[in-house]
């Protein structure tokens, strides 16, 4: 079974739909949106979508209200196909550890999503974390699925690094890599067990290789649609994998584990 273990909610998903079917892809790891740059049709469409991404990434953007209507989207879709999409639930960072346990409940394990993510922080963010940890703990370790590329710095991955070790029992997911700092991620999260590498928006494909090289039963492929292509992350993987059983592991193997699907 091959598993795109991230990508986004699509303004059409018949479409995603189609993008599946024609790479081969059984199931795919779904996440909310507030965003839909696949819908631009200007440049000037394109880069006002952009912008709301940025201060999102940069956690400048955390309305509930927004993110109930974007998680809302993210239900629908999961529920209308699925045998293809499992969802992953955003979590509002700020709240207390109260409010949070709450919202967990209520919108993500009552909803039947299936990990937290994608969570974007701003450097020096990586604490509002620590009520997350705490719920995936009550949870029974639900994983949850952290944005690791720019704006963190590597300071701030090693803050996460360390606050995944804290809490043996989560499996965390380090989104994209680490971005620039793929080197030093790999380095990180090699004796973390409970550490896992998205390959999504890999910086060269040397980032590639080597994850799946050091962590072959930890690294994850995904293609973070629309703002990638699954099928050329599938492909990238199948090229780049030491071997066909690190190639099924990283295709789908690894995730269908951690998700018991």
């Amino acid at each position: 079974m091959i598993i795109d273990s991230h990508s986004h909610v699509h303004s059409s998903v018949e479409s995603h739909l189609n993008i599946m079917d024609e790479s081969n892809i059984d199931k795919t790891v779904l996440f909310s949106t507030l965003v839909h740059p696949e819908k631009s049709e200007s440049y000037s469409e394109f880069v006002e979508e952009m912008g709301k991404l940025s201060n999102i990434l940069a956690n400048r953007i955390n309305s509930s209200e927004a993110r109930i209507k974007a998680m809302d989207e993210l239900i629908r879709t999961v529920r209308q196909y699925p045998d293809r999409f499992i969802g992953f639930g955003s979590v509002p960072l700020g709240f207390s550890e109260t409010e949070t346990m709450e919202w967990v409940e209520t919108k993500i394990v009552n909803n039947g999503l299936r990990g937290f993510g994608e969570f974007t922080l701003g450097s020096g963010q990586i604490g509002l974390l620590d009520p997350v940890f705490k719920a995936a703990n009550e949870w029974h370790g639900l994983p949850i699925w952290v944005h690791t590329f720019e704006p963190l710095k590597m300071v701030d991955i090693r803050d996460l690094a360390y606050l995944v070790q804290k809490n043996p029992n989560v499996p965390v997911i380090f989104g994209h890599l680490g971005g620039l700092n793929w080197l030093d991620t790999i380095n990180l999260t090699k004796d973390i067990d409970n550490a896992f590498l998205d390959t999504s928006a890999v910086y060269t494909v040397f980032a590639l290789s080597l994850a799946m090289k050091e962590l072959p039963d930890r690294t994850l492929f995904s293609s973070d649609h629309p703002y990638g292509d699954p099928y050329l992350a599938k492909i990238a993987v199948q090229r780049c994998a030491p071997s066909k059983e690190v190639e099924r592991r990283v295709l789908g193997e690894t995730i269908a584990e951690l998700l018991e699907i």
